[in-house]
């Protein structure tokens, strides 16, 4: 289980320095998709949270 969480946990760290870079550009991106996340709670989301603190 550790090495899964392990896994999910640099999956998000590359997702976010992508966005990071992208963010460089005028559009901006990750405020964007932050407030998806907020407003819907999208599935995915629960999903990876419940894997990132999964004890």
């Amino acid at each position: 289980m550790k090495t899964n969480n392990l896994a999910v946990k640099i999956k998000c760290v590359l997702v976010l320095l992508i966005l990071m870079v992208i963010e460089i550009s005028p559009i901006p991106i990750f405020a964007v998709i932050g407030l998806f996340i907020v407003l819907f709670r999208p599935r995915w989301f629960v999903e990876l949270v419940d894997v990132l603190y999964e004890r």
